[in-house]
């Protein structure tokens, strides 16, 4: 088990408030996982206050880091618990907070020291993100090996 943090204020706005609305909270987020282009995993997904807890299997690493930022990177979760196992285990992917100012370049030229390295940084985080230039403060992107 692994407990991610995530800026609370920042990322996709899917409900106005949680209190009293986790059961419609936890649907709304499958569907979310769906919508950004993950398909329908066998996960299932439950909401306490701010926190989401993800549990199932998947079939990859990659396939379960993304699915742990599409859930932490809506506005209203600060916690992410990670239930999830993964059928075929490989290496984590480091994680970076966007910061106010970042480009896609400029973190990749911190992480792997080569700015032109950004195109990796953006397959990697597809298909949550749809643009290199759509990140924003607050957002938690994966950086692969």
């Amino acid at each position: 088990m692994s407990l991610f943090a995530f800026v609370k204020d920042a990322g996709v706005k899917l409900w106005e408030s949680l209190v009293g609305q986790e059961a419609q909270a936890a649907e709304s987020l499958a569907a979310h996982i769906t919508k950004v282009g993950l398909g329908n995993p066998a996960i299932q997904l439950s909401v306490e206050g701010e926190k989401v807890t993800a549990r199932g299997e998947v079939a990859s690493q990659e396939e379960k880091e993304k699915i742990l930022l599409a859930l932490g990177n809506v506005a209203g979760v600060s916690e992410v618990e990670d239930h999830i196992t993964v059928a075929t285990p490989a290496p984590a992917a480091r994680f970076v907070t966007v910061k106010k100012g970042d480009t896609l370049s400029a973190i990749a030229k911190a992480e792997y020291g080569n700015a032109n390295a950004y195109p990796k940084i953006f397959q990697a985080n597809k298909p949550m993100l749809s643009h290199p230039d759509k990140i924003y403060p607050g957002q938690v992107l994966r950086i692969p090996e």
